[in-house]
């Protein structure tokens, strides 16, 4: 632009649609200086000075910050670069966001007191190593002082919450139920007496199957027979039920040792503890799975009433 070309600030205002404040404030900090200065206060502005402001201005709107801007424009840095690293914190930013999407519509939904929406926050923060030391200090207490349990333990110890960055609010809500339930000190003790049953009885005989009643071809027997007389309220103590307990049990070593069946039953059945698996199926986003404790306490039930098999 030739002098008579250049543009005044209020001009410059009208042409972008930006504020005389806000395009004096870049100016006075360099990110638009002037081509030139007529008298002491009034500015001019040419064709690049045009054009630096709209860039200036197209990266405000982008996000980014002026100290950021000046270093593109005084060649510190290159767009790419600065877009690249603008680009990492806008996830992070999202993530944000949209863990306290989760968060306050898990709150809305459970409608809880101020110090656990506090808990439910600080809880649904922690980052993935601290879930999963969460679940291992909860495993290490739960087998203390017992011999490597090859099964539970090693699945318990795998098996860690893995909260996506960008969580619904079921699995928000699953992930705090979760971290209650493993620092309940009533389910610890529940999940430490099953572990130590488990321990006596491969102590006691390791050659037999301790827990026939976890076996898969058992326990499909269970949820075949078992679940329909439990959801169709069959009695325990009927002729009904009984014939359900011999097709369960025909042709396995459980039929002629119901009472240790029953022990075996007792001692591994619990609904939190199913509960415990639930959610974490929620959290990690695994295929739904029927409750099997219904079955297998309608089982019990079933065993207590008829402890040794018809004659």
């Amino acid at each position: 632009m030739h002098d008579a070309a250049m543009l005044t600030i209020g001009q410059l205002a009208d042409r972008t649609g930006l504020p005389v404040r806000t395009i004096r404030y870049w100016s006075d900090i360099g990110a638009v200086p002037p081509a030139a200065r007529v008298g002491r206060d009034h500015r001019r502005y040419d064709a690049a000075g045009v054009a630096r402001l709209e860039l200036v201005a197209t990266l405000r709107e982008l996000g980014l910050g002026l100290a950021e801007i000046r270093q593109v424009l005084d060649r510190q840095a290159t767009m790419a670069d600065v877009a690249a690293a603008h680009v990492g914190a806008l996830d992070a930013q999202i993530r944000t966001l949209r863990l306290r999407r989760a968060v306050l519509t898990a709150v809305a939904r459970r409608k809880p007191g101020t110090e656990e929406m506090t808990l439910m926050n600080k809880l649904a923060r922690l980052s993935a190593q601290e879930r999963k030391q969460i679940i291992d200090d909860f495993v290490s207490e739960v087998f203390a002082g017992l011999e490597p349990d090859p099964g539970l333990a090693a699945r318990m110890r795998q098996a860690t919450p893995d909260l996506p960055d960008d969580p619904s609010p079921e699995q928000v809500d699953a992930w705090v139920e979760l971290a209650e339930l493993v620092q309940d000190p009533g389910f610890r003790r529940r999940i430490a007496a099953m572990a130590e049953q488990g321990a006596q009885a491969r102590a006691a005989d390791p050659a037999t199957d301790e827990d026939q009643a976890r076996t898969p071809d058992f326990v499909a027997r269970v949820l075949e027979h078992a679940g329909p007389a439990a959801e169709l309220g069959v009695a325990p103590d009927t002729g009904e039920a009984a014939a359900v307990l011999d097709r369960i049990l025909a042709g396995t070593p459980g039929d002629q040792r119901r009472p240790q069946l029953r022990e075996q039953l007792e001692s591994g059945t619990d609904a939190r503890a199913e509960r415990y698996w639930q959610l974490l199926g929620i959290i990690n986003g695994w295929p739904p799975f029927p409750p099997h404790v219904p079955a297998f306490e309608w089982m019990i039930a079933v065993l207590r009433a008829h402890p040794q098999p018809d004659a």
